[in-house]
């Protein structure tokens, strides 16, 4: 019978799409993220990994975690150096309200794996517009905005109509009721009357970096 759990890396990504493969450790068990990155350090070669929370990372065995950068609030996980940043950042990431703290984390540590500088301004909800509006300037210099909001998810929308540049939306899970883990925030991310607002999915802060990552590339 075959291993289901047999990883199959794709290490030839990188030079296709510009974007390493990232491992995404929920449902994965910690024996085989242990596995995974013994072949990785055979290899010589970095590693991100995502989704990688705290009963996981609690259960790898030491020679794991002697070799891995661990941070909770971003449930990621990487192996080797992190590159030099870009002097000035290309990208900012801004968050509604701090509950938006973990996705933006998961996006931010994506960013630096692959050697992008960040300007994070946080906790700019529009129900206080007058929070977003002090950063206005600094977000117009900024060519790509990605931003994190739940509940109504308003702030992608204020924004993209306040500055230029690419807006990536990031319907986060938080909210009450209604909000059903973040199903409203992203049906108002998709029903944006700011035009060219890119949508990723409910708590996405991988595929939101990645989103901004090739913009950049196919810039430079």
């Amino acid at each position: 019978m075959a291993d289901e759990q047999v990883v199959r890396f794709d290490r030839n990504r990188a030079s296709r799409i510009g974007l390493e493969e990232a491992v995404f450790a929920q449902f994965k068990t910690p024996d085989r993220i242990a596995a995974i990155v013994d072949e990785a350090v055979a290899e010589e070669r970095r590693l991100l990994i995502t989704r990688i929370g705290p009963e996981c990372w609690e259960a790898q065995p030491s020679r794991i975690k002697q070799v891995l950068d661990y941070d909770a609030l971003s449930s990621t996980a990487v192996l080797g150096e992190m590159p030099s940043p870009q002097a000035a950042p290309a990208i900012a990431i801004v968050t509604a309200g701090t509950a938006d703290a973990r996705v933006a984390a998961e996006a931010r540590r994506t960013l630096e794996y692959n050697g992008y500088a960040v300007e994070v301004i946080s906790d700019v909800g529009v129900a206080g517009l007058w929070r977003l509006l002090e950063h206005v300037e600094r977000l117009e210099a900024i060519p790509i905005k990605l931003v994190f909001a739940g509940m109504d998810a308003a702030l992608p929308s204020v924004l993209a109509g306040l500055v230029s540049g690419s807006v990536i939306a990031v319907p986060t899970s938080v909210g009450y009721g209604v909000a059903d883990g973040g199903r409203a925030a992203l049906d108002s991310a998709l029903s944006s009357c700011a035009p060219g607002v890119t949508v990723v999915n409910i708590d996405n802060g991988y595929g939101a970096a990645c989103a901004a990552i090739r913009i950049l590339g196919r810039q430079s």
